[in-house]
């Protein structure tokens, strides 16, 4: 199981959010260059990066931030938040981004994921599955849909995609353990395309790890447990391992 460190950005500052909610946006580093270098020294393969600017508002204010990151960064990086055309995924991929992940466009323009697939590959393409009560929330999480999780991640499975991101907002921020019952169910049923999922939200210990990775969960995204201090990193990964 891969361990992905994460990295959210809100007006340039690295900084963590309680259940998606912008108002408890805390400051969590000086930089998040040094961040991603103190990660990349713990072992790091890949780094999640969201720009939670674009998921609220679609603007790609924070584009530098996460280009400098694909540049400089020597390890894999995947990127979230705002992106809801072609021309935004191809200036990350094409700027060393390794993988791209379309949250809100996904249920608003199925399309826009069929086409990322077909034109960068299955392997460069996540969607973005926020769950808030079961079901899909859009736009930096402020609105939710009346899209159940399961449906979108089989219809996106039927489309193409492999690599899905399933957060339990309630969880996110809260260091309160991962919601494994919808997780282990996503993994179950996206199984018959060859779904692989990534957790996010709610991780605190090592215990968490290990039961996603007995889980057969592909990733864990782990973000205020690290800087917390509740989860070691180079445990992390060798617990995935």
């Amino acid at each position: 199981m891969i361990i992905f460190p994460a990295i959210d950005i809100k007006g340039g500052k690295c900084v963590r959010l309680i259940r998606g909610d912008f108002g408890t946006a805390a400051k969590v580093a000086d930089s998040y260059m040094d961040a991603a270098r103190g990660f990349v020294s713990a072992g790091a393969e890949w780094i999640h990066m969201v720009d939670l600017d674009g998921a609220k508002g679609g603007k790609k204010s924070n584009k530098d931030i996460f280009l400098e990151a694909a540049e400089n960064i020597p390890c894999k990086i995947q990127i979230g938040g705002g992106i809801r055309s072609l021309e935004t995924a191809e200036m990350y991929l094409s700027g060393g981004v390794s993988r791209i992940i379309i949250g809100s466009a996904a249920v608003k323009n199925p399309e826009l994921v069929r086409a990322a697939v077909r034109e960068f590959g299955a392997r460069r393409v996540a969607v973005g599955v926020d769950a808030k009560n079961g079901f899909v929330a859009t736009d930096g999480w402020l609105e939710t849909s009346s899209v159940c999780y399961l449906e979108l991640a089989m219809e996106m499975g039927k489309a193409g995609v492999r690599y899905f991101i399933f957060t339990d907002i309630d969880k996110d921020g809260t260091l309160s353990r991962p919601n494994h019952g919808k997780t282990k169910r996503l993994q179950e049923e996206t199984g018959v395309f060859g779904g692989k999922i990534i957790a996010s939200g709610g991780i605190k210990t090592l215990n968490n790890i290990k039961t996603l990775k007995k889980n057969n969960i592909y990733g864990a995204i782990c973000g205020k447990s690290l800087y917390s201090g509740t989860l070691n990193l180079k445990e992390a990964i060798a617990a995935g391992k």
